[in-house]
């Protein structure tokens, strides 16, 4: 597990971070529902080549969770761009996923953030987006975050899994549950849902062209949550490169093919 023994507090919200490693920075930005604990994996192996600072996502995670916060889209970009500055980081290496990916280039059209690279996969980016349980929840958030706990946790579990292309271990299924569980995060979960509003893409999304770093988009081949021809279409406005597709992987990569992510991101650092 990773830990995140640093808290900051920015917007009137506690964020919760860590770092590991040495040499040049790379900051981390998970997506939803997920936590800083997707990079577990991951950035272990990238920590002899840069110091990474991961943090988790404002309503997510270890960050605080309360009722009437704002954990929109709209909020993590200011949130990303003000620990940036916190931890006085000049055009960091950036690696991000879903909401993540989202949350970096978002921080990139609408405020001024730069980078030294960008690597990002299977990014809420480009319209239409958002599951049939998200489009469901949102539509019914009071009836959904009342539910019996253990409705909640077994939707939870199901939901999770439909992420990753091979079975989740229960230890996976455990770090991505826990912070949704109890009053406090059953209602967080919802909020979450409750706020995924398309607005915050699409009032980016016409700013999109060629990022002035060195861009990388990875996709699963098995995503379901959003189809690989959509990371196609992402990486040909992005980048002069094209979209690489990792094969029995779904959404959750990080689950699937850990591999792929951090081969992909030495190659970036070496290019």
């Amino acid at each position: 597990m990773l830990e995140l023994t640093n808290t900051s507090f920015i917007n009137g919200n506690a964020v919760r971070w860590g770092k590991i490693g040495d040499g040049p920075a790379l900051v981390a930005i998970h997506g939803t529902p997920f936590s800083s604990q997707v990079w577990r994996r991951i950035i272990p192996h990238l920590a002899d080549q840069r110091t990474i600072y991961y943090f988790d996502l404002v309503g997510y995670g270890q960050s605080e969770m309360r009722e009437g916060q704002d954990v929109s889209l709209g909020i993590q970009n200011r949130v990303l761009a003000a620990l940036v500055q916190e931890w006085g980081l000049e055009r960091p290496d950036v690696l991000a996923h879903d909401f993540g990916g989202a949350t970096a280039l978002r921080a990139y059209y609408l405020d001024g953030l730069r980078y030294n690279s960008l690597t990002i996969f299977d990014v809420v980016a480009l319209a239409p987006w958002g599951s049939a349980l998200v489009q469901h929840a949102r539509a019914h958030a009071a009836a959904f975050s009342g539910m019996p706990e253990y409705m909640h946790q077994a939707m939870l579990r199901a939901y999770l899994q439909t992420a990753a292309y091979t079975k989740l271990s229960e230890e996976a299924l455990e770090i991505y549950c826990s912070p949704w569980r109890g009053p406090v995060g059953q209602a967080a979960f919802y909020r979450q849902i409750a706020q995924m509003d398309q607005k915050y893409t699409d009032e980016v999304q016409a700013l999109y062209d060629r990022i002035e770093c060195p861009v990388t988009v990875l996709w699963g081949e098995r995503d379901d949550w959003i189809p690989i021809e959509r990371g196609e279409v992402l990486a040909g406005i992005l980048s002069n490169r094209a979209c690489i597709p990792i094969a029995r992987a779904g959404h959750l990569v990080q689950e699937d093919r850990p591999e792929a992510i951090v081969a992909a991101v030495l190659k970036q650092m070496r290019s």
